[in-house]
């Protein structure tokens, strides 16, 4: 009977583990060590058993971890040591170690590059120095003091104080000590993590101002589209009602954006790329606010490796998109040029397979730096399967699916193109070197933010403002969207009908400038050095940096016709002031009419 009470209670969770965060009094608590690495180098972490000479683990079997903490470097291995829930314990032995000549180096070569190591008590984190440099002397801590604190049945503190320095000398011998000490604490369960954010860091004032100046370049630049398309274009529609004289003679102006009405539509080079980047791009920038929103509605940096497990499982899910957005930029282009409609396939294939191997590549090469150096970081195999089949089983029907529903879609007719493509004036002033300097502004609304993601992946921060990321977010999309509008019709009245490529470009260079940023960063804001540092710093901000490219590419692609139509409209009212005209010039004149944004044939009412 007692039994049966017993195993009634275990399962129903009346006794409480490490899964419920709930102990009764003198039940164990278990002590993970994760990893161990030097200060400045924050990704070139070892395991904590596998590097230096001291005690060995409790087991030698790690914790099964999550996805995330796989992909992040995480494997906990239990310590020996005996924590007992609200009991203290005295100074209790641990080993002792023989230190030999090689044993002594290697202390020494850790004490000095800064070594620090990290434990887990209850799924909270703590971080104690291994040694320091004492007067030329090299001193290890051979002691851990455990400060805990704990409200009603919860563990709700955890510090860790490395004491006892020891010469580190050939021939001594390390006894490794603990000591417990409990506490109760009035820190609630849910807020037990707030000790570990930075508030003074990231709610300076400067954080809002930064924002506060972003708003205000949006501000700036909706104006300046504002005046481009109600001045500008008005001034276009006068010019048009004052086009013929009383005597029916015609003063038209037959240059600048005008002259490239048959040409926006022709098939750009390399249109399989740009399908599949466009497509990609939609994707990133649904996938950004996925994350965006998860991160604010969850505690995500409470949790080991949480947000890289959403990021995986989201950019799976999300696949569809990039399929859909892919299979509607090849559906316009192929009814321009109906010779490139066999290409839907290579297209979807792309779309699949572009940015998951770009990044499988990247992850590969850095993954075996880490292998050779035998660190933490390094992708377990069984990780690595478990990423593939997730993109082949979920990822890859995903886009199957939405390129389908894509092309089956409404189908869209568009304007003629002309069969000699027209040549480009060489008075064109929107040079690459223009469209390069396109970037400025949206790195401008973006750059202080970075700074703070950066501090946080390099810097050992929490980052949780999550609002004020989204906000950021939004204010690139504007910056982006208003650029683009700007650019084009700039563009056009330069008789320069290659927007699709050039639309792309001016968006992507945004990422130049971030990439110079984190060059900045790396020399004059870290202490970072080494060849697996620099490999995994550049290796991982070359991702950031090219995924950037696409979404803002894509986005600046997107917003481009917002001008071109406009002038669709003008072409239209061209035509309907002109019933007097000859039957083939009006017929000429109504093919004027075109819709760049919608891709949708406007009626012929000329004919």
């Amino acid at each position: 009977m007692h039994k049966a009470v017993l195993i009634a209670l275990l399962v129903l969770g009346v006794f409480g583990d490490e899964s419920s965060h709930k102990y009764e009094e003198g039940e164990r608590v278990w002590v993970y060590a994760n990893k161990i690495g030097p200060f400045n180098n924050p990704l070139e972490t070892y395991g904590y058993f596998d590097v230096l000479p001291w005690c060995d683990p409790l087991s030698k079997v790690p914790k099964k971890p999550t996805l995330g903490e796989a992909l992040t470097g995480d494997e906990l291995m239990k310590l020996n040591v005996k924590v007992e829930f609200k009991r203290n314990a005295k100074r209790q032995e641990i080993c002792k170690r023989s230190i030999d000549a090689h044993d002594a180096e290697v202390l020494k070569d850790a004490i000095k590059s800064q070594y620090w190591y990290q434990l887990f008590v209850d799924d909270l984190p703590t971080w104690a120095a291994l040694g320091k440099v004492v007067k030329g002397e090299h001193m290890i801590y051979t002691h851990q003091r455990f400060s805990l604190g704990y409200n009603n049945d919860q563990i709700v503190l955890v510090n860790l104080t490395a004491e006892n320095k020891v010469a580190v000398r050939e021939g001594i011998e390390l006894e490794f000590t603990y000591s417990v000490e409990w506490e109760e604490s009035r820190i609630k369960f849910d807020n037990r993590f707030r000790r570990y954010l930075d508030e003074s860091f990231f709610e300076h004032n400067i954080h809002w101002v930064s924002v506060l100046n972003s708003f205000m370049m949006v501000f700036v630049l909706a104006c300046i589209v504002m005046i481009v398309l109600l001045r500008t274009l008005k001034a276009d529609y006068a010019r048009y009602d004052k086009d013929v004289d009383d005597d029916g003679a015609e003063f038209r102006d037959e240059s600048g954006w005008k002259q490239v009405h048959r040409e926006v539509f022709r098939v750009p080079p390399n249109h399989v790329i740009l399908c599949a980047l466009v497509g990609t791009g939609h994707q990133l920038v649904v996938l950004l606010f996925c994350l965006i929103f998860i991160a604010i509605a969850s505690v995500v940096y409470a949790d080991r490796g949480a947000l890289l497990t959403y990021g995986v499982v989201s950019y799976a899910i999300t696949s569809s998109v990039a399929g859909y957005a892919s299979a509607r930029q090849f559906v316009h282009c192929a009814a321009a040029g109906p010779a490139i409609s066999k290409d839907w396939i290579r297209t979807m294939i792309l779309t699949a397979s572009l940015l998951p191997g770009v990044v499988s590549v990247t992850v590969f090469l850095l993954n075996l730096v880490a292998v050779y150096y035998n660190s933490q970081q390094a992708i377990p195999f069984t990780t690595m399967i478990v990423v593939v089949l997730l993109w082949m089983l979920v990822s890859v029907p995903l886009v199957v699916v939405g390129t389908f529903i894509g092309r089956h879609r409404k189908k869209v007719d568009i304007l003629r193109v002309s069969q000699i493509p027209r040549h480009v004036p060489e008075k064109s002033h929107y040079s690459p070197a223009w469209i390069a300097a396109g970037g400025i502004l949206p790195f401008g609304s973006i750059f202080i933010e970075l700074y703070f993601v950066f501090t946080s992946f390099w810097g050992y921060k929490y980052y949780y403002v999550y609002g004020f990321m989204l906000l950021v977010y939004v204010i690139l999309l504007l910056v982006t969207m208003c650029l683009a509008v700007v650019f084009t019709y700039f563009l056009l009245n330069s008789e320069d009908y290659r927007w699709q490529w050039s639309s792309f470009a001016l968006g992507a260079s945004t990422a130049g400038y971030v990439f110079l940023y984190c060059v900045y960063f790396f020399l004059f804001k870290t202490n970072m050095a080494g060849f697996f540092m620099t490999m995994f710093y550049f290796g991982y901000m070359a991702l950031f940096c090219g995924s950037l490219a696409i979404l803002c590419g894509t986005v600046c692609r997107k917003f481009f016709s917002f001008a071109p139509k406009n002038k669709g409209e003008l072409r239209d009212r061209q035509h309907v002031r002109e019933p007097d005209l000859p039957q083939h010039q009006a017929g000429m004149k109504s093919n004027a009419a075109y819709t760049v944004g919608t891709f949708s044939q406007q009626e012929d009412r000329g004919r």
